[in-house]
């Protein structure tokens, strides 16, 4: 294939990757084939948004170097073992698809795929041992995991998934298919403990609620509402609302103009008072992760993008609109150096320095509330290890973070 041919794929790819909700932001990687030799690859950390030819990076498949200044993605490894391994295989996709994170986080293989999924995944789906990202111990986990199936795909345990097919329509079309095997697996998992037929995975929430909240919340439950700063001021407004706005002075509470949102109002200022670098608060009410917020426990991350983008941890706090000034500085607390923070009863608040951020971090909350919810129903499902947790964050923030809004 034309290298120019190939680069212009991997962008078409990006884009309609994020657009199906296949990824997220820069998380993530596509890759396409041109020799035997060598594949070109997205670039590190950078939005497929607004990806350009220039940007895609030319890499060879034996010892992995590559020219120019722009580095490709830290994953490059993994692209580079499918082509070696899979002669026939031309193009791949790594996801941070939300069904397959599920399977990531719960660590089994899926075997006994059948009918038209297995046509064009395979009869079985593999679990790759866990690595932090970027690492050869990733790697390796991904190179077992395909030497021992004849799958065109495998879970990476706590990330994601590697999608690969014969040309780009394959690899998607091995990409929503394994969207398919992993929630029927999940539902059948729920269908043989409950003895009920589930349509779609939400029938997990309420099984979770009432099976695993032991003692009921007292906090009172109230509508979403987000924020924007606007220099001593911020905007706020109901998020399933008209759209009308109320503006209020960050430093003494004031209402200069309109009359909704009376319930939040002093927990956005609480927040915007005291983290400088919050410019956009969003709340989500997402049924997972308002399902997370009833059970009044601490989120630990059991995906890496998780781990990198929300926090180490997000814990909770008993906000009652009905004792505003107090409850708020609890909110406040818990948030400290993080991005999230569990309400009681009322989801998540979301909190960044830019609306891009804060989009972010609310797919991110509401991804990772749903792997949460989902691995109530097997056992033994463990967190990342808090110290590697505190190293992906880190290195998030450093470098990834500012690389994304280039």
């Amino acid at each position: 294939m034309e290298i120019m041919q190939a680069k212009e794929l991997v962008i078409k790819a990006g884009k309609e990757l994020v657009a199906s909700g296949l990824i997220a932001r820069t998380w993530g990687n596509i890759s396409c084939r041109i020799s035997d030799t060598q594949f070109v690859i997205t670039p590190s950390g950078r939005a497929y948004e607004t990806l350009t030819p220039e940007e895609i990076v030319l890499v060879n498949i034996e010892d992995l170097e590559y020219e120019g200044e722009i580095k490709p993605s830290s994953e490059k490894g993994i692209h580079a073992a499918c082509y070696k391994l899979r002669p026939e295989i031309g193009f791949v996709i790594h996801t941070h698809q939300i069904n397959a994170s599920i399977v990531s986080a719960i660590g089994m293989d899926i075997n006994g795929i059948d009918g038209e999924n297995a046509e064009v995944v395979g009869t079985n789906l593999p679990i790759a041992s866990y690595g932090l990202p970027g690492t050869k111990k990733l790697r390796k986990g991904v190179i077992d995991a395909i030497t021992r199936s004849d799958s065109k795909a495998a879970v990476m345990a706590h990330h994601g998934a590697v999608c690969m097919g014969v040309d780009y329509d394959d690899a998607f079309n091995v990409a929503k298919k394994v969207e398919d095997i992993c929630e029927q697996f999940v539902i059948a998992k729920y269908e043989s403990i409950t003895g009920s037929v589930a349509n779609g995975l939400e029938a997990i929430n309420d099984y979770v609620v009432n099976n695993f909240v032991k003692k009921p919340l007292s906090a009172p439950e109230f509508p979403a509402c987000k924020s924007e700063r606007d220099g001593s001021v911020f905007n706020i407004s109901l998020v399933d609302g008209d759209g009308a706005i109320t503006r209020i002075d960050i430093e003494t509470g004031n209402v200069i103009a309109g009359d909704g949102c009376a319930e939040s109002v002093e927990l956005h200022r609480a927040v915007y008072k005291k983290r400088d670098d919050v410019n956009f608060i969003y709340h989500s009410k997402d049924p997972f992760t308002v399902a997370c917020s009833k059970m009044g426990k601490t989120m630990r991350p059991l995906i890496d993008d998780f781990a990198q983008i929300v926090g180490v941890t997000v814990k909770h706090a008993d906000y009652n609109p009905n004792n505003s000034l107090a409850t708020s500085k609890k909110v406040v607390k818990a948030l400290k150096g993080r991005n999230a923070v569990l309400l009681d009863n009322n989801g998540a608040l979301c909190v960044a320095g830019s609306e891009y951020d804060a989009g972010a971090i609310e797919f991110i909350t509401n991804k990772g509330a749903k792997i949460q919810v989902c691995s109530k129903l097997y056992d033994k499902v463990k967190p990342i290890n808090p110290i590697e947790t505190r190293l992906m964050n880190i290195i998030y923030r450093l470098k990834y973070s500012k690389q994304a809004n280039k």
